[in-house]
C-alpha cells in the first residue's frame, strides 16, 4: 500500500546537499514480534524537489528466498521543506504465515529504503533477532506450532549498514545510465556494522517482484521542522 502525507514548507540554512538521512532512531525496541516497526528518520533537505520522497519498510523473510521478502509499508512524503525534517515512520509487523517455518526465529534484516522519482538513493538495513521468549529444551527446539505471542524482536540499532546511490536529481541529465554506488558510508549517529551473508544479501534487493497497487490514505505521518539554533 502507499500513503501520502503533507508538510508545511518551510526555508531553513541547510548544509549537506540534494537528501541527506542524518539519523535514524529505533523507537520501541526490543517488542514483541506482531508490535509494528517505528523508526524516528531525521533527514536535510537543501532544494526544494519537485516531486515526493518515497519510503519503504522491508522485512527479509529467509537469506535463501527474496520471495519471502515482505513490504511492511511503503510511504510518499512531500512536499518536502527545505531544510531539517523529523517524522516517525511506522510498519506493520510481518506475516509470519509468509515466512518459512524454520526463519522466524533466528537472525535476518529489516531494511529502511527511500527513492526519489522512482530512483532509490538510500537504503540502512539493521540486524533483526527473534526469539522465543519462554525457555525451552535446545536439543529440542521450540514448541510446534510456534506461539507468535512469546516471540520477541530485537533489533541491533546501534549496527546500521547503510548504503548510497548516486541518481540523477532535479535539473541533471538523467540519460547518463545507471550511476555508481556506494556501499557501507558512515552517516552522522550511524555505525557502520561488518559485512554478513544476510545482510550482504539485502543489500542486493531489488524490490522488482513487490505489488506496486495503490492503497489507502490513513494513518498520515506528522513531517516536522527543525530550525537551526540562532
Amino acid at each position: 500500500r502507499r500513503r501520502r502525507v503533507s508538510a508545511p514548507f518551510r526555508r531553513c540554512l541547510a548544509t549537506m546537499a540534494l537528501v541527506n538521512v542524518v539519523n535514524m532512531v529505533v523507537l520501541d525496541n526490543p517488542t514483541n514480534f506482531r508490535n509494528p516497526f517505528q523508526f524516528e528518520i531525521t533527514f536535510e533537505c537543501l532544494q526544494e524537489l519537485e516531486d515526493d520522497l518515497e519510503w519503504k519498510v522491508i522485512y527479509v523473510g529467509s537469506a535463501e528466498d527474496m520471495h519471502a521478502d515482505q513490504v511492511l509499508d511503503e510511504i510518499l512524503v512531500g512536499p518536502v521543506p527545505v531544510g531539517v525534517n523529523k517524522f516517525v515512520l511506522q510498519a506493520d509487523a510481518p506475516d509470519p504465515a509468509s515466512i518459512p517455518k524454520a526463519d522466524i526465529l533466528g537472525v535476518t534484516v529489516v531494511l529502511v529504503t527511500c527513492s526519489y522519482k522512482e530512483r532509490e538513493f538510500i537504503r540502512i538495513g539493521y540486524y533483526v533477532n527473534d526469539e522465543y521468549a519462554d525457555p525451552y529444551d535446545p536439543e529440542v527446539g521450540p514448541p510446534s506450532p510456534l506461539d507468535i505471542t512469546k516471540v520477541v524482536r530485537t533489533i541491533l540499532a546501534d549496527k546500521p549498514r547503510v548504503t548510497r546511490f548516486n541518481i540523477p536529481w532535479d535539473g541533471t541529465d538523467e540519460e547518463k545510465g545507471p550511476p555508481p554506488q556506494q556501499e557501507a558510508e558512515g552517516d552522522v549517529s550511524m555505525e557502520v556494522a561488518d559485512d554478513d551473508d544476510a545482510l550482504a544479501s539485502a543489500a542486493d534487493y531489488s524490490g522488482e517482484d513487490e505489488d506496486d497497487e495503490g492503497g489507502d490514505d490513513d494513518g498520515e505521518i506528522d513531517l516536522e521542522m527543525e530550525l537551526p539554533s540562532e
